[in-house]
């Protein structure tokens, strides 16, 4: 019989072992005979997830957005379930402008090829690539939500390579 004793962080998922952009940290771990599952590789690529905030009355809408996301991309619809289950959620009043939302203007700055972009983040309805209105169910999307002016995030991109954007500016939505 194996005895293991772990203590561990870890980040809501509906099924963290699809996903490798999700932290599963093992704080300790003693074991006779069969030790933890390993998570160092991914430890040392993976930073410790920034604190979000989400607007409580958009929750709803986009957890009908990450079901149906479900069907043709898995992973993405998963990963905006579980930022959904981190986030605090606040009341619209109370969302600080510095916080990336629906209709934010957000600038980033890819940290791996250090490209800063402008962006705003939309429904998919409203989306448009040529005005640079970006869909909150794409993989940036999905990584800015929530996210303030400074916080780091790695987020997969379509290619499946790894990548680490920071926060610079936030300007809020027009509408409030």
């Amino acid at each position: 019989m194996t005895m293991q004793t772990a203590k561990a962080s870890v980040v809501p998922s509906l099924n963290s072992a699809v996903r490798p952009h999700f932290l599963l940290i093992h704080k300790e771990s003693k074991s006779m005979n069969t030790p933890a599952p390993s998570t160092e590789a991914h430890a040392k690529t993976s930073p410790r997830l920034p604190k979000i905030l989400l607007d409580k009355t958009l929750v709803g809408r986009l957890e009908t957005l990450a079901t149906a996301m479900m069907r043709r991309s898995p992973e993405l619809g998963e990963r905006l379930i579980d930022e959904i289950a981190r986030a605090k959620l606040v009341s619209p009043e109370k969302l600080r402008g510095d916080i990336v939302t629906i209709g934010s203007e957000v600038t980033y700055r890819d940290l791996s090829t250090a490209r800063v972009q402008t962006v705003v983040v939309v429904f998919p309805e409203d989306a448009d690539i040529d005005q640079h209105r970006i869909s909150v169910v794409t993989p940036v999307g999905v990584a800015l939500l929530g996210l303030s002016v400074g916080a780091k995030i790695s987020w997969v991109t379509r290619d499946d390579e790894t990548r680490q954007l920071e926060v610079v500016t936030v300007k809020p939505p027009a509408e409030r």
